[in-house]
């Protein structure tokens, strides 16, 4: 071959890669090449073969499966099962859960500028990486859809069931009105789709009685609604509280490997938790422990 042939050729070959790069696919032509002296003919998709389009395509990635949540079977007497933390644990994990609460009767306050969400908060645990779940009833995610959507898209993140009214399950509870017990399971299926309705995707079939108030009865009521109750083995002590050191301290008092800490994402209730989460991330990361979501917590 010529130097001029041997040139045109090169150049000829860099038309095919440039044609790849620019999205092209294996059934693309390649530019015609120049006159060159005949060669023996290679089989299609032999090795050695000089034609990128002759070879065979590689095999279609396959989507990422997205595996379901680990859930409980119903207790005897088909109660729903209820989970508080990971017994027995050898790996340093902890589970910290936040409880966006708002109460149904609660949007003439939200109307006069009182703030049951923590943007804030948020954005620390963004900032920090620390995995999390939020527990949000169903009337926080229609006051603050946008939030609801952008926590439940974000996959350090994940929803769980906190109620659609935010009113107890069994009395007494905290002064809290209470549900009749035929509504329970239709009160949690209205905050699945409350979350549907704001746009989140990350939503797992857990549950959290609010004020952590529940008895036989609500468990066997809730077992259409097909959820697993979390409750928790730490008390974090933020709601209304006004020292963060002092939620902080009992924060890391409490955490044992598989622990799972119950904390709030409101305001108004819990003024001080994001500055708490600020001493108490960077120094359990200190004594060796990772955040997982729930989810992860359970299925280990």
């Amino acid at each position: 071959m010529t130097t001029s042939a041997r040139r045109l050729s090169t150049l000829a070959l860099l038309g095919v890669v440039l044609v790849g790069c620019s999205g092209g696919t294996a059934d693309t032509p390649a530019p015609a090449k120049p006159s060159a002296p005949a060669k023996p003919a290679t089989p299609a998709g032999s090795a050695g073969s000089a034609d990128p389009a002759a070879a065979p395509a590689p095999p279609a990635r396959k989507a990422p499966v997205r595996k379901a949540p680990p859930t409980l079977a119903p207790a005897a007497g088909g109660l729903t099962a209820v989970y508080t933390h990971r017994a027995k644990s050898a790996e340093k994990v902890v589970a910290l859960t936040f409880d966006a609460d708002m109460t149904a009767d609660q949007g003439p306050r939200a109307a006069r500028g009182e703030h049951f969400d923590n943007p804030q908060l948020i954005a620390t645990l963004r900032r920090l990486k620390v995995d999390a779940t939020v527990f949000m009833t169903g009337r926080w995610a229609e006051e603050y859809p946008e939030q609801a959507k952008s926590i439940g898209n974000d996959a350090r993140f994940e929803i769980a069931n906190h109620s659609y009214s935010h009113y107890a399950f069994a009395e007494p509870c905290y002064g809290l009105p209470t549900v009749a017990r035929p509504d329970m399971a239709a009160d949690v299926q209205r905050a699945f789709d409350a979350f549907r309705d704001a746009g989140a995707t990350n939503v797992v079939p857990y549950f959290r009685f609010p004020g952590g108030c529940y008895d036989d009865t609500a468990r066997r009521a809730l077992a259409p609604a097909g959820v697993t109750a979390i409750q928790w083995d730490v008390v974090s002590g933020d709601a209304f509280a006004k020292d963060a050191d002092a939620v902080a301290d009992q924060v890391l008092d409490g955490v044992k490997p598989g622990s799972l800490v119950v904390m709030h994402c409101t305001r108004s209730a819990a003024p001080v938790t994001e500055q708490a989460i600020r001493r108490i991330v960077p120094e359990l990361r200190a004594k060796g422990y990772r955040f997982v979501k729930v989810s992860e917590l359970m299925s280990r």
